[in-house]
């Protein structure tokens, strides 16, 4: 795979996992009884269906399914793991769009689902797909082997909870002065918390999947860890240079939240440079696969140059 093709194979590789993760977000969110369920309100299911399908690039299922295929693991079983890792993002995004977080009008260039709806709906639809996603991730579908599903499933659960992205949301509420004086922020761990463990999980995800060598599952944990600090800082970045039409987001946010990000810290030219920095780190990090790591590198330059 030669540099002048890598961006349109990438492009045509994103966009088809988007779409196989679209189709299969809208069977696992269709009407149909499973086993032990009772029964699907349709309230909460159109809310949660309004919050899951019709946009979003579906990065994290990407890297899952990238991840996975450089052992070769099949296609459909890393859908699947992807679906719930992006069912747990999209109901960060419910929770932290509502009034008591970041207070969020819009989301991917449409009302967020407090305001299409009502606070109360727009909790039950993230605790919804919060569930779901372990569901999900425990199917026998997955894998055949029950440890490797118990492994990706407590993975998941970490990368999700209260030393990743719940702790992470806590810290930088507590930043914002939200429960008194603003406390210390450490930009760097807070970030590898909320936004960077679910990247980091759609990483490692593949070398569970994929029974990977110790050696090959720390290649992709360090890509991760790299990948998810470039992916927040390029974010703080744009919600400062970034156009809000481009975005579907309002920009600004930060600032008028008073929080402290990479770009308040390092400065915009210094945030700049700490990017250009993960991404050689995530390039070392994926010598070991050759040129099977070579998605995921492009997947690292996305992340690092996106605009929305």
């Amino acid at each position: 795979m030669t540099t002048t093709t890598l961006p349109q194979d990438f492009a045509k590789r994103l966009d088809q996992t988007a779409e196989d993760t679209e189709t299969l977000l809208a069977k696992l969110l269709d009407d149909t009884l499973l086993p032990d369920e009772i029964a699907r309100p349709k309230r909460v299911m159109d809310a949660m269906r309004y919050s899951s399908l019709g946009g979003g690039k579906r990065l994290r299922p990407f890297l899952v399914v990238e991840s996975a295929a450089i052992f070769g693991v099949p296609r459909n079983a890393a859908l699947l793991a992807g679906a719930a890792l992006e069912c747990i993002h999209c109901y960060s995004l419910i929770h932290d769009d509502l009034p008591a977080m970041d207070n969020s009008d819009l989301r991917r260039g449409r009302p967020t689902l407090h305001k299409k709806t009502d606070d109360a709906t727009a909790i039950l639809a993230g605790d919804g797909l919060l569930t779901l996603a372990f569901d999900i991730i425990t199917r026998d579908e997955i894998h055949k082997d029950p440890t490797v599903r118990l492994l990706l499933t407590r993975a998941l659960a970490r990368a999700s909870g209260i030393g990743g992205m719940v702790g992470g949301q806590m810290l930088d509420l507590a930043g914002e002065g939200r429960f008194g004086d603003r406390e210390p922020v450490d930009v760097a761990r807070l970030q590898q918390m909320k936004t960077g463990a679910l990247l980091r999980f759609g990483c490692i995800a593949g070398a569970i999947l994929g029974q990977s060598s110790p050696k090959e599952y720390q290649a992709l944990d360090d890509y991760g860890r790299a990948l998810g600090e470039a992916f927040q800082i390029a974010d703080d970045l744009l919600d400062v240079e970034g156009d809000a039409a481009a975005l579907g987001k309002q920009t600004g946010q930060d600032a008028a939240l008073g929080k402290t990000t990479f770009v308040t810290q390092l400065g915009i030219d210094g945030a700049k440079q700490r990017v250009r920095d993960l991404l050689a780190r995530a390039d070392q990090a994926l010598s070991i696969f050759g040129n099977r790591g070579d998605v995921l590198r492009a997947a690292a330059r996305f992340v690092a140059e996106r605009k929305n």
